[in-house]
């Protein structure tokens, strides 16, 4: 195995790990794209470029977008603590 295969395999490891760990939903969604990338140089170093690809996309682009809408949308439709609506 490649110095550089192991290096990404760590970093996809503890970048998974970070993902696990976190307890703030936007930092979630930060680390899944992060996460996604780490994937992505991964599969590219294992001569995977369209796997590699699909991940760029889907993993670090597509995917936290569309959690970041969820939560924007979510945070949206909450009233605060204390109005008179409750």
């Amino acid at each position: 195995m490649s110095p550089l295969i192991a290096m990404l395999l760590l970093l996809a490891a503890l970048s998974g790990t970070g993902v696990a760990l976190s307890r703030k939903p936007r930092r979630q969604v930060m680390a899944m794209a992060v996460n996604g990338l780490v994937l992505a140089l991964l599969f590219m170093a294992l001569q995977a470029p369209d796997v590699a690809f699909a991940e760029l996309a889907v993993g670090s682009a597509a995917l936290p977008l569309l959690f970041l809408v969820v939560l924007a949308s979510v945070g949206m439709d909450r009233t605060p603590r204390g109005s008179p609506e409750e």
